[in-house]
């Protein structure tokens, strides 16, 4: 399959309400920058997860349904594929974007460079927790066709070039973290498990 990386110049696409306030709250800070120089840089994040992150995502809530005991989780559609960032290193990249005068005035992409399914991920999970979970799509759970994301894979090569950040963490070492974190029971406890979160 050919590579479908999104690098900066890739069209905006508006499939939510969600992503069109995204695009236009970048566009209104860059005219910022455009109109009076206002030292402005627009960090695009790719799918950042980890520790503290919230149970309406889809990693800490197959972690903590796991922990739960739950036997059987539903979900949506499983194929779509995303470029996860653990949380450092997605800090890491806004560090090195604040620091860097060159990518003032840019669009700058802070994304693994990898593309995984959700199928996949969630798989990790479940070995990495040890469950015997099965995971199960429900058709209240899919999301309309024109709003679905299919595949999210970042190019991380301007962000690379400018500052010389790099990833350090593969999806395996980040979900390893979260796992850690997230089953301690002072952290379990703020999560709800049986909460369809939408």
């Amino acid at each position: 399959m050919k590579p479908l990386f999104i690098d900066e110049k890739h069209p905006k696409q508006p499939q939510s309400p969600y992503s069109a306030s995204k695009i236009g709250a970048d566009a209104i800070a860059l005219s910022f920058y455009n109109a009076f120089n206002l030292p402005v840089t627009i960090a695009r994040p790719f799918n950042t997860y980890g520790p503290r992150q919230s149970d309406r995502a889809i990693i800490p809530t197959i972690m903590t349904q796991i922990a739960s005991g739950i036997k059987e989780i539903k979900l949506g559609d499983l194929t779509p594929t995303r470029d996860f960032n653990y949380v450092k290193d997605t800090t890491r990249g806004l560090l090195a974007i604040a620091e860097c005068d060159a990518t003032i005035g840019k669009e700058i992409n802070i994304a693994s460079n990898k593309e995984i399914s959700m199928a996949e991920t969630l798989n990790l999970i479940k070995e990495i927790m040890r469950s015997d979970v099965e995971f199960i799509t429900e058709e209240q759970r899919l999301r309309p066709a024109n709003s679905e994301v299919f595949r999210l894979w970042g190019d991380n090569a301007l962000l690379t070039s400018l500052t010389g950040w790099q990833p350090q963490y593969t999806i395996e070492s980040g979900l390893w973290e979260t796992v850690d974190w997230i089953t301690k029971p002072e952290n379990y406890k703020n999560y709800k498990t049986n909460t369809y979160n939408i």
